[in-house]
């Protein structure tokens, strides 16, 4: 096997990926097929990262055609437009509406359409940028989850409309306190809690949002069991896209780089967002999110905490962090082994072979 490094210098632009590149911390970084430009190699670069030789492809002319070429573009547009929305509003506490129905909401759907999870969670990650990619992203994973949980289609729309304008407070918010990269004080934090209040109001007095929409500004950072903000509300109180947009909210952040903090890997988001780490979500809410993000680990090799490698097989119904794994001596359940979890998702490669190592699995046919 190759294990030759190659420098990250413009030479890579246009090559593909092979395999999937994660951080050191476990967190995917570009997923496979990603075909590299400027922004990716800035992202490895900024993880520190080397790429062996063997991880990247020469493409031919139809590379824009690859896994997530266009629909990164997507996603970089709709960031765009959002970036110009909210400095609109940071100067004039007016929030253009119909730009954003008419221009984000298809970019966010069509990407949502076309992605895998994991493409769509890596071209979501922020950059520099984080307020701004941060509400396409809870537009997008909201947009999921309304699916998941068989919303209407105008049901989707106001969702997906209600969660990129969740943090819309937040441009009513000092810039120096939102990119402060220490610890904020008490005094700083209330400072900041007031988004949820500023959020509502602007969006209450915007000609064409509905109640339903102002009411996810003001209520996402509440938890169902009333230790949330700013009214303790419980959860017969918070409404149903409040608690949606609450879980892409944790969801997104948790798995992303801020200025303050690495990204968590999804597997790990996921393990802690079930054992309430975060607060109490709707469970409704978080039992879907689990379950799809884990069923798209299907077929990644893993490295569990005890050192052995081995490949997700099988994803338990009622287990679902703890799923089965199969390695060279066989199989772990992690349903029933307590003492041993995932410690890292290393890599995924498709073959004919593995696909069928699901069917193959003890306990597949159940």
């Amino acid at each position: 096997m190759d294990h030759r490094m190659l420098s990250i210098n413009e030479s890579l632009l246009g090559k593909r990926l092979r395999q999937d590149m994660f951080s050191q911390e476990g967190a995917l970084v570009l997923p496979a097929g990603t075909v590299l430009n400027k922004i990716h190699l800035e992202t490895i670069t900024g993880h520190g990262l080397k790429l062996p030789v063997n991880d990247v492809e020469e493409v031919g002319p139809y590379a824009d055609l690859s896994v997530g070429g266009s629909h990164h573009t997507e996603i970089e547009e709709a960031v765009g437009i959002v970036r110009e929305a909210f400095e609109q509003m940071r100067l004039s506490r007016q929030i253009p509406l119909a730009g954003i129905r008419s221009r984000v909401i298809p970019l966010i759907r069509s990407s949502t359409r076309q992605l895998h999870l994991f493409q769509l969670l890596a071209t979501l990650q922020a950059k520099d940028d984080y307020l701004y990619r941060h509400s396409v992203a809870v537009g997008a994973i909201s947009m999921l989850l309304g699916k998941w949980l068989e919303l209407g289609e105008a049901e989707l729309l106001q969702l997906t409309t209600a969660a990129i304008l969740h943090d819309a407070g937040m441009t009513q918010i000092a810039s120096e306190l939102l990119i402060k990269p220490e610890r904020l004080t008490e005094d700083e934090y209330d400072t900041m809690k007031r988004h949820t209040l500023l959020g509502y109001d602007m969006i209450k007095k915007t000609v064409g949002a509905t109640h339903r929409q102002a009411a996810v500004a003001l209520q996402h950072h509440e938890r169902i069991d009333g230790s949330g903000y700013p009214f303790g509300l419980k959860s017969g109180k918070i409404d149903l896209f409040s608690r949606i947009v609450a879980v892409a909210d944790v969801f997104h952040a948790m798995s992303s780089k801020t200025e303050y903090r690495n990204p968590s890997p999804v597997y790990r988001v996921l393990q802690q967002m079930e054992s309430h780490a975060y607060g109490t979500f709707d469970p409704a809410v978080v039992a879907v999110l689990i379950r799809k993000f884990m069923q798209a680990l299907l077929g990644y090799k893993v490295m569990l905490t005890d050192g052995t490698e081995g490949k997700i097989v099988l994803i338990h119904p009622h287990h679902q962090t703890r799923p089965l794994v199969q390695t060279n001596d066989g199989f772990i359940d992690l349903s029933k082994d307590y003492n041993t979890q995932i410690e890292q998702v290393l890599a995924r490669h498709e073959t004919e072979a593995e696909s069928n190592l699901q069917a193959a699995a003890p306990g597949s046919g159940s």
